[in-house]
């Protein structure tokens, strides 16, 4: 694990592989290793990839005020630097595609692609905004029947069924222990706030916005909505719920590897990676 110190932060991040660069940007909740480790591990092969933890998640440390989605993506964009990253592709997930649209309208010299993953525009919808307040009251008062709604919610209904009752119970027993729950209300606020529509037709570079077919926590009707405010965004969808990263990390890299390619600085061949 990495530091480096930003706006009153100390922001945690890890690096990974060599080749062009590829930042990763957790959603909700999650952090750099519970949302894709997975996938860092198959893009380090070709790819330096770099997770920071942004604040409310991991070891990241700050003062504890609000959350904005501003300071989020500085956060991103300090780890990225840190880590030697002049420029570099851009992948985030729920939250961490609202950071990842910021940084990209923020930064434009520094992003060579962007790829939000569940994403949305605006929190304004009554339905999200249900689901939300409820994230937050249990957060308070439940902590386990929260645990156990987001895996419910965050998966296919078949990917579920393929676990046993024991590694669903060994997972609620791993959110309830590793969880930074005063950075989960934070976060959870911030979903709450969220409205990037300006942001999002300020992005330049090269977009695909990936959508899950089967998201229950952010219906594809979102990542739709944002693909369209995106100027020449593509849209692609996967057959997965909301958690793509962990369900389907080889469909997820099977979009996502061909497209930062396609926008440039291919990576190096595996084969001449020999160490």
């Amino acid at each position: 694990m990495k530091f480096v110190e930003v706006a009153g932060a100390r922001v945690a991040f890890r690096v990974d592989g060599q080749g062009p660069g590829v930042v990763l940007v957790h959603g909700t909740a999650g952090d750099g290793e519970t949302h894709w480790g997975p996938v860092a591990e198959r893009l380090a092969e070709r790819w330096t990839v770099v997770r920071p933890d942004y604040a409310g998640s991991g070891q990241t440390e700050d003062d504890g005020r609000p959350l904005a989605v501003t300071e989020l993506a500085g956060q991103v964009v300090a780890a990225a630097a840190a880590a030697g990253l002049d420029r570099f592709h851009l992948l985030g997930f729920s939250l961490g595609a609202v950071v990842a649209v910021q940084v990209a309208a923020d930064h434009p010299e520094r992003v060579r692609s962007l790829v939000p993953l569940g994403g949305f525009v605006s929190s304004a919808d009554s339905r999200l905004q249900m689901m939300l307040k409820l994230w937050r009251a249990l957060a308070e008062r439940d902590r386990g029947t929260l645990v156990r709604h987001w895996i419910l919610t965050g998966f296919s209904p078949a990917f579920l069924s393929s676990l046993t009752p024991q590694m669903l119970e060994d997972n609620v027993a791993l959110g309830l222990a590793t969880k930074n729950w005063e950075g989960v209300r934070r976060q959870i606020d911030l979903d709450l706030a969220v409205d990037i529509h300006a942001t999002a037709a300020r992005v330049v570079a090269p977009t695909l916005v990936v959508g899950c077919r089967q998201d229950q926590v952010v219906p594809p009707a979102h990542p739709r909505a944002l693909a369209a405010r995106i100027p020449g965004a593509d849209y692609a969808e996967l057959d997965c719920g909301h958690c793509g990263p962990l369900e389907v990390p080889d469909a997820l890299l099977a979009l996502v590897e061909p497209f930062f390619v396609a926008a440039g600085d291919a990576p190096v061949a595996a084969a001449s990676r020999a160490r």
